[in-house]
């Protein structure tokens, strides 16, 4: 088991995959920082939320215990890729371990001799922003998809999310 883990997801929107990865994480860490990647960006197509927006969501659905091992940080997007790392080895408490599915973000902390750990895909065919941001977008039942704390933040936004 490692101190302290990090997981970066953009959580456009913070969907039951996510919820799963976080309770994957912290059975392998004692404290997780769970980074909102692309911090900077937002009300765009594929970022319609805010980063405060996207905390929210990750707030309302964990659970009390889960809050008093979960640190939420925001990570900006950089445009190059070795100060983006650096950035988030300035800003960032330490960390022992990196949990990613993503291949850059693997290969950059595998160079940085950084232990990386993949994690399991919980239906991956379904729960993926891009399909739950088309499916609010088109009218779609996508409660379902989401913990109850995605659902009070974005029922009041989805205007914002159109294809």
């Amino acid at each position: 088991m490692y101190d302290k883990g990090l997981l970066i997801g953009r959580f456009q929107p913070f969907h039951n995959g996510h919820m799963h990865a976080i309770k994957y994480v912290l059975g392998q860490v004692s404290h997780l920082l769970l980074g909102i990647g692309s911090s900077n960006r937002s009300m765009e197509r594929e970022n319609p939320f805010t980063a405060q927006e996207r905390k929210e969501m990750i707030q309302g659905s964990l659970t009390q215990q889960q809050h008093d091992r979960v640190t939420i940080c925001f990570i900006p997007d950089v445009q190059n890729h070795i100060k983006w790392i650096a950035l988030i080895q300035q800003t960032l408490p330490q960390f022992d371990v990196v949990f990613t599915n993503d291949e850059i973000t693997r290969r950059l902390y595998t160079q940085k001799k950084m232990p990386v750990c993949s994690i399991p895909f919980l239906d991956r065919a379904h729960l993926s922003g891009t399909s739950i941001r088309h499916g609010i977008s088109v009218g779609e039942r996508w409660h379902h998809l989401v913990p109850p704390g995605t659902v009070t933040v974005v029922e009041p936004l989805q205007d914002r999310i159109c294809e």
